[in-house]
């Protein structure tokens, strides 16, 4: 598998509730990630993300865009929720195929946007 399948399957699985076969298979053991709401560790991130399905799971989550520069690989992602659609961008670094730091960042889609581009 190449880094950009490794993102994109890690993000479908850890999406749509596989949270910890998405970290067992592709999350290295010393792994960070930057999402200020939680401490940096990987366990934190991992418990976060099941209570996150648990109580407002995805309905969907399609990636846009994906950009690599060398262990790199940035997404742009439609997230779908009962009540809202997400725009997100994770941005991973890899190392020896395994992913060892995350940045997460996201905005909710206000309908009512004046925008007339939308967020993608």
């Amino acid at each position: 598998m190449t880094i950009i399948e490794i993102a994109h399957s890690f993000l479908k699985m850890a999406g749509t509730g596989e949270v910890r076969a998405a970290f067992d298979r592709y999350i290295a053991p010393n792994f960070i990630h930057h999402n200020q709401y939680f401490k940096g560790d990987r366990q934190s991130l991992m418990t976060a993300m099941t209570d996150a399905h648990t109580t407002s799971p995805n309905k969907a989550i399609e990636i846009k865009y994906t950009y690599v520069d060398k262990n790199t690989v940035i997404t742009h992602s439609l997230v779908s929720k009962e009540n809202m659609n997400i725009a997100v961008v994770h941005i991973f670094r890899f190392e020896s195929f395994k992913i060892v730091e995350l940045w997460d960042l996201g905005q909710v889609i206000d309908k009512k946007s004046p925008n007339e581009n939308g967020l993608f």
